[in-house]
């Protein structure tokens, strides 16, 4: 049994905290809002601050929404920084800036503690579901010792490299994603334009080499218009800001990126930022004067 912090019990976070709960795990939380009563009746323990967390814990999760919320949790006043004891574990499973990361992850080992970056994917379904696709920067050594609380959370679990290649594997992740959100979007839009049943056409589309998660998950949402968030516009939007930040950064091209960054801020401008980021398909039908369906 591990002696687990976790930092951000959001619609993600929440989750993967009871699963390591289940696996038999002693947990520390420490939330902006009330931790959700369900871990504390399951035996979790609520902390004031998340310096109270890691002064408990030796192996400290921190799952928030940008690289400003992690760096407060860290760095700020009552931060895991200020209670962290020799040779912890700072585990930070949110998605944020790998520049920041390797800043991070320096100040951490400054204190003589290991620092591992693994931002997950999969979303609030994966997150339930403890299936996550989790990629990790930092050590093997620190690795190792915290692979078994991963192994509860998800399950394609991979050590890509040193600290911020996780992060870098995450914006490379929200790349391909976004981009083919907008193919399925502009695919579905132009077959209902043209007359055809998009329910059909995704159907016919799935058994060929068009065939993604995509299209099953995301274009079955945009058929039967059910954009409930699993993973906000915004929140990828603000992965899209990562990936054009640093491609600017490098000095590389990204243009198919920018322009669904756009689209993703014709969407937030319209009033959709809350919704699931199939609702993307919202910022091609309303330039289109064209629903792929009805609500």
């Amino acid at each position: 049994m591990s002696r687990v912090g976790f930092i951000g019990l959001g619609i993600m976070g929440a989750p993967m905290a009871q699963h390591l709960l289940a696996g038999g795990h002693k947990l520390y939380l420490h939330d902006i809002k009330n931790p959700p009563f369900a871990l504390i009746e399951a035996g979790a323990t609520v902390c004031t601050s998340a310096a109270e967390v890691a002064m408990r814990a030796d192996i400290i999760i921190i799952m928030v929404p940008d690289t400003p919320h992690v760096e407060a949790a860290m760095f700020g006043e009552k931060g895991v920084a200020e209670g962290l004891r020799p040779r912890s574990i700072v585990v930070d499973m949110s998605s944020i800036s790998p520049i920041e990361t390797k800043k991070f992850a320096r100040k951490i080992n400054a204190l003589d503690c290991e620092y591992l970056d693994a931002p997950v994917s999969g979303g609030e379904v994966g997150a339930k579901a403890a299936s996550l696709t989790i990629m990790v920067g930092g050590s093997q050594a620190a690795f190792d010792i915290v692979k078994p609380l991963f192994e509860l959370m998800g399950k394609n679990i991979t050590l890509v490299g040193g600290n911020g290649d996780g992060q870098t594997t995450k914006v490379a992740n929200q790349i391909i994603v976004a981009l083919n959100i907008q193919a399925v979007a502009e695919a579905l839009l132009f077959a209902s334009k043209a007359g055809a049943d998009p329910a059909k056409v995704r159907e016919a589309l799935m058994g060929g080499f068009a065939n993604s998660r995509i299209l099953e998950v995301h274009g079955d949402r945009m058929v039967k218009r059910t954009f409930n968030p699993g993973f906000r516009i915004e929140l990828h939007q603000k992965d899209l800001n990562l990936a054009l930040q640093g491609a600017k950064a490098m000095g590389v091209s990204l243009p198919n990126t920018a322009m669904t960054q756009e689209l993703m801020n014709a969407a937030t401008a319209n009033g959709l930022g809350g919704m699931d980021h199939s609702a993307l398909c919202r910022a091609i039908e309303i330039m289109s004067n064209h629903q792929i369906a009805e609500a």
